[in-house]
């Protein structure tokens, strides 16, 4: 496993939410792969693990039905997120909750379990993948899955030593794959996305 200076807390992520850092949208091709290989929620309960400004959380919600819950450990995104809420018109929107998941008590969430969890662009900053994972499961309902959205190491063409340390490592995509009985994969350009069933 590839060692991660742990960087999925509210002191690295507040300043840069706070600031006015953004992240990569939603495109087209990456919410087809998600209806692809999610389907309909069918009001089931779905959580989106750091859930930034709650662009994935709203579409969850919106487009694919699922009952969501966001979680993120930055209250300026989860604020970002809720006031993004009236741009939706009527319908119930997801809930918000400033919650760290590595170090958050998980009980204080609406529901017990749920059918999908999303984790887009977070788990790569996880420095005990194995505990951030292991919390993962005990949350996920049986026949649920998980939903991983992360950079590969060594896709970008860029020479900057920054940006070609984003994605995780062979290693790594192993032990986010390790002892799952279904895994699903697509790749869209940089990025993998990984539906992990238990």
């Amino acid at each position: 496993m590839t060692t991660t200076k742990s960087t999925a807390n509210p002191a690295y992520w507040e300043p840069l939410w706070a600031g006015g850092r953004r992240y990569r949208r939603l495109c087209a091709t990456e919410r087809q792969l998600m209806a692809n290989h999610l389907g309909p929620g069918l009001d089931r309960p779905a959580l989106d693990v750091g859930s930034g400004d709650g662009t994935l959380a709203r579409y969850l919600q919106h487009e694919l039905g699922y009952r969501t819950t966001g979680i993120d450990c930055s209250p300026t995104a989860v604020a970002l997120a809720a006031a993004h809420d009236a741009d939706h018109g009527p319908g119930p929107e997801p809930t918000w909750r400033c919650l760290d998941v590595n170090t958050g008590d998980l009980t204080t969430l609406p529901a017990p379990a749920y059918a999908l969890i999303t984790c887009r662009l977070v788990y790569r900053w996880m420095g005990d993948k194995p505990a951030f994972l292991d919390r993962v499961r005990h949350l996920l309902a049986p026949g649920g899955t998980l939903w991983v959205v992360t950079e590969i190491a060594g896709r970008r063409t860029s020479t900057d030593p920054a940006l070609t340390r984003l994605g995780i490592s062979p290693t790594d995509a192993e032990l986010l794959t390790t002892g799952w009985s279904t895994v699903r994969t697509a790749d869209l350009d940089v990025l993998r996305c990984y539906a992990l069933g238990p």
